[in-house]
């Protein structure tokens, strides 16, 4: 069976990559629980982070494009083995949400949309855009982590 789109990354992702991306976030949440004044400029960062998709549909388009320029420059079809290559890759990752730079790209760090979107629900909980109930007292790293569940169980 294939695996859901919204989860086929983290389930195919090391459960240390995932925990330190989860952990990452976390601290930030409660960073941004103490200076609820910066959230704003956080949300706007969100907006231009690039997620995990968008970083291997680039980095497999921009491959297969210089193999096939090579494959015409050089006069030699030996570079079309690359297209061939990363297009193979990409059918893996659209079915099974793995292909060789996604490991990499978790333990540098690179989220997925649905872990960007929570952090944005969190940071908008924390806000208290969903009513004053959103915005309990408690520790930062209650608030955030609450924040984090709330976000991710959506």
């Amino acid at each position: 069976m294939l695996p859901p789109t919204t989860r086929r990354v983290v389930d195919n992702s090391s459960a240390v990559a995932n925990a330190r991306i989860r952990d990452r976030t976390e601290r930030r949440l409660m960073y941004y629980a103490r200076n609820p004044e910066l959230i704003d400029g956080r949300l706007r960062e969100l907006d231009r982070e690039w997620d995990i998709e968008r970083m291997v549909e680039t980095s497999s388009s921009t491959l297969s494009l210089a193999g096939f320029v090579l494959a015409v420059a050089r006069r030699d079809r030996r570079w079309l083995l690359l297209p061939f290559g990363v297009s193979a890759f990409m059918l893996q990752h659209a079915l099974q949400g793995w292909c060789p730079p996604i490991p990499l790209l978790r333990r540098l760090g690179v989220r997925t949309a649905s872990e960007i979107d929570a952090e944005r629900y969190a940071l908008k909980a924390l806000r208290g855009d969903f009513g004053p109930g959103a915005r309990r007292p408690g520790s930062f790293r209650q608030l955030a982590r609450q924040a984090l569940e709330a976000a991710s169980a959506s």
